[in-house]
């Protein structure tokens, strides 16, 4: 059964285009079960009719904040307690702005500050208008409120720019909803660690050796590891990514960094999942000055020293030893590469997937997997991180016993 099943989740649509995907969205919170509730700004009635939402969520649409015949009963107020999230999406940079703010000049917002439930917004905007001083500084005071944001996404925008501002997927953002209401007592007292993203190995202060890693399959699984009651400490490399709730991050730069910051987590932990991609090599020697190319040079070579083996490090351990699951991100011979990385380094479990597909693997909300340990293998069908991630943590618990 999903966790959604007869959760009532009350949909907020502010102006922008991206509205036309809140009915999509409608769609996919019900067909996990979700009883789907409708708000929309007189901004976001300009982009989609109100009838189409009411088709969808066989709801009527809420669109006034002083409509007599729901005022009666003190609408406003009963649909503020009757929620159990309250999700905007799209979240403009106006909502936010006015929620910042704890304005409350119309329905939407009103009902944001009259209910308790949890607030999660799924910001959709011009890119410049994201990365505005005025929209940052909006979103780091809604954070600090426990205000959750999903997104927004990159890439090319309705207006023709390119970046940051798009709103996350309706399929996205029915899996982030779904893991918020995900509860699982699986790993319940448990201590876990997870290293996730890359690592930056300096060659000069301006340059450095690094990969595709965006940290995304690491970070879903320590949202899916605290909702199954860990403690979760995620050592994250250089990312782009929210702290999942209620999880301590530690933020780490260099593979030599991460060795140190693991070595001190997992002292205390019971659960060592190693997700980062971490630099094999290092060069043996960090320019103090950026290194200039020299008239009549055509080539030149960084001399290269191994990094820490991290995983290693923490599976090999005869006092202090967590379980320890490894990654093998390969692009070819993927299970012979993985089965022999899960002897050589004497970990419980590997997970092994194939980065050389473009549809999963580094930078892909999208993967597919195959788990590796003493009882055989077992592949897990291509899934959204989220998704996969959850199947991960429940049968890490189950083994790590």
């Amino acid at each position: 059964m999903s966790s959604l099943a007869d959760k009532r989740i009350l949909l907020g649509i502010s102006g922008g285009i991206a509205a036309y995907k809140s009915a999509d969205l409608v769609r996919r919170l019900k067909e996990r079960g979700a009883d789907v509730r409708v708000v929309m700004s007189a901004g976001a009635q300009e982009f989609v009719q109100p009838l189409t939402f009411q088709a969808l969520s066989a709801n009527p649409v809420h669109i006034d904040l002083l409509d007599p015949s729901a005022e009666a009963a003190m609408g406003h107020i009963e649909l503020a307690k009757w929620a159990d999230l309250i999700l905007i999406a799209p979240a403009s940079a106006q909502v936010m702005a006015k929620l910042a703010a704890g304005m409350a000049d119309d329905l939407l917002t009103t009902l944001c500050l009259a209910s308790e439930a949890p607030l999660a917004l799924a910001p959709a905007m011009n890119q410049a208008m994201w990365r505005h001083a005025a929209t940052s500084a909006n979103a780091q005071t809604l954070k600090e409120r426990g205000v959750i944001f999903w997104g927004p996404g990159a890439g090319s925008q309705a207006c023709g720019d390119v970046g940051p501002g798009r709103m996350l997927e309706p399929e996205n953002l029915a899996e982030h909803t779904e893991s918020l209401f995900h509860t699982s007592h699986s790993l319940q007292g448990r201590k876990v660690v997870i290293t996730a993203g890359p690592t930056r190995e300096a060659i000069d202060p301006v340059r450095f050796l690094s990969n595709h890693s965006s940290g995304k399959m690491g970070f879903a699984l320590a949202a899916a590891a605290q909702s199954a009651g860990a403690e979760v400490t995620l050592i994250a490399g250089p990312v782009n990514l929210d702290t999942p709730p209620k999880v301590n991050r530690i933020d780490v730069i260099s593979a030599q960094d991460m060795y140190e910051a693991a070595k001190s987590a997992a002292d205390h932990c019971d659960i060592f999942i190693s997700a980062a991609a971490v630099a094999d090599f290092r060069p043996a020697q960090v320019a103090e000055q950026k290194i200039k190319k020299k008239d009549g040079q055509d080539d030149d070579a960084i001399a290269l020293i191994k990094n820490p083996d991290i995983v290693a490090a923490i599976a090999t351990r005869t006092e202090l030893r967590p379980f320890t699951i490894g990654f093998a991100a390969e692009t070819e011979q993927v299970l012979a590469h993985a089965q022999s990385k899960l002897q050589r380094k004497n970990l419980d479990m590997i997970i092994a997937n194939d980065v050389s597909q473009s549809d999963s693997g580094f930078n892909s909300d999208h993967n597919a997997v195959t788990v590796i340990d003493a009882g055989g293998q077992s592949r897990l069908a291509p899934a959204l991180k989220t998704d996969l991630a959850r199947q991960l943590i429940e049968l890490i618990a189950s083994k790590a016993q």
